[in-house]
């Protein structure tokens, strides 16, 4: 059972060769998290974090993968005074956790566009059941970021699908962008020393996470000169490069026999309105991604639609580096995501709704 001190049970989130297990909380407290004999705190420079809605703990992963269950310790701050501060005494939230799978399918759900809804999306996600390996939350799961109440979608929809014993991966969305809680989005889902863009390893699987941040010019009156995704781009042209550089111990590792890329928006694609910006950037990026990392699939979102993408076909206007799967379509009380079954040689998709409906099973060869 949920701690009264917990908003959901924790998630954990994969970023690099670590998780971040993250638990939103309901009143201050400080926290760690211990997993066999080791414990991981949730502290800035030896200091007991408190003053937070959201606490992070990272955690190696090989160590998680080995002991398979983790314990939140956590105490709650009645007085946070300089001398003698009065805390509660030590409780404890243990759980179980799986690591992906090594052998047969590695069962994916992929949610984007929920826009705060939750309980369709959470659903719709359960179409795996007790056989998911692992939870993809590909962008704009809240509707934006003008109230910071908005970020509660995240934690719920990934709580009540993964109960927090199984990896998730999140990835930022445009309508992530907007609002006054924006620049603080970072300090409520896993990012790479603060980049919302990275990569991860999960058994055989490598993955690449990108961000397109907005989907308009910077100087679109939408935003009111209060972004610089150019810019924030440019560096994440510097990181992919810098990824094919250290292939060996990235997608050339070891064991690595799936390689994705995860995105929000289907950069490979020009749309217009309003995704044609930046037709050179995205250029590079399908390039570097086809002739360096080549992925096996892309999973997106953005378009509110369900579909796969050849490469080669009438949607692929950059010179895509793999099938771009694009799985998020809502309408009324019905929401779609995406259900992907991963082998070594192929993929099966299959577009399932919150009704337990599944259409157009599609294989894609490797």
């Amino acid at each position: 059972m949920k701690p009264l001190e917990f908003a959901t049970v924790p998630t954990v989130y994969a970023v690099g060769k670590n998780y971040q297990i993250m638990v939103p909380v309901t009143c201050e407290t400080v926290m760690w998290v211990r997993v066999g004999d080791r414990n991981f705190y949730d502290d800035s420079n030896g200091i007991l974090r408190s003053a937070c809605t959201t606490h992070r703990m990272t955690v190696p992963m090989e160590l998680l993968d080995e002991v398979q269950t983790y314990t939140v310790c956590y105490r709650t701050v009645f007085d946070r005074k300089p001398y003698f501060a009065e805390l509660s005494d030590v409780m404890e939230y243990t759980s179980s956790f799986r690591p992906v799978r090594s052998d047969g399918a590695i069962r994916i759900y992929h949610i984007a566009d929920a826009h705060n809804r939750v309980a369709e999306p959470v659903a719709a996600g359960k179409y795996f059941g007790e056989k998911l390996d692992l939870l993809v939350l590909n962008g704009d799961i809240p509707n934006h970021s003008g109230k910071i109440e908005y970020f509660t979608a995240i934690h719920e929809i990934a709580a009540q699908i993964t109960n927090g014993e199984i990896p998730v991966i999140f990835s930022r969305g445009n309508h992530d962008t907007r609002g006054i809680f924006a620049e603080k989005i970072e300090e409520h889902v896993p990012t790479d020393m603060g980049r919302s863009y990275y990569t991860f390893r999960l058994g055989r699987l490598w993955g690449m996470v990108l961000d397109c941040g907005e989907d308009k010019s910077d100087d679109h009156t939408e935003y009111g000169h209060t972004i610089c995704c150019e810019d924030f781009r440019r560096r994440e042209t510097d990181f992919i490069r810098n990824v094919i550089a250290s292939a060996a111990t990235e997608y050339e590792a070891d064991g690595v026999e799936n390689r994705i890329v995860i995105c929000h928006n289907p950069f490979t694609q020009t749309l217009k309105p309003p995704f044609d910006i930046e037709q050179e950037t995205y250029t590079e990026w399908s390039r570097l991604l086809r002739e360096h990392v080549k992925p096996q699939i892309m999973l997106c979102g953005h378009i509110h639609k369900c579909y796969v993408s050849p490469v080669g076909g009438e949607l692929d206007h950059k010179g895509q580096p793999c099938p771009v799967i694009v799985a998020s379509k809502a309408t009324d009380n019905v929401f779609m995501g995406g259900a992907v079954e991963l082998y070594t040689d192929r993929c099966n998709v299959k577009f399932t709704d919150n009704l337990g409906v599944a259409k157009d099973e599609i294989e894609i060869l490797f």
